[in-house]
């Protein structure tokens, strides 16, 4: 996916989820402005233990990531990009 096709957000239930540009009635040159998850957003996104993400940011196995002083910050563009590159099948 390019940037500006997605969009994180919240659904009733107050979960993350990850929602399609177009179905949002945005078309698809529109700019969206980068979205930086936390660890726990990640994970929770993932639905992978937290520790999980610690591990592969010390093995540099995992999606990119940012700091930012001592926090830890996730590109969602850059965690899709690096999903779609670790697909099976």
């Amino acid at each position: 996916m390019r940037p500006g096709q997605v969009r994180v957000c919240h659904d009733p239930r107050g979960r993350l989820t990850v929602v399609p540009a177009l179905l949002l009635g945005m078309d698809a040159t529109t700019q969206v402005t980068p979205t930086f998850l936390t660890q726990h957003e990640l994970s929770e996104l993932l639905r992978l233990p937290e520790r999980t993400l610690e591990d592969w940011r010390l093995t540099h196995a995992g999606p990119p990531y940012l700091k930012l002083g001592r926090h830890v910050r996730y590109d969602v563009q850059d965690v899709l990009v690096w999903v779609q590159e670790h697909r099976h099948g």
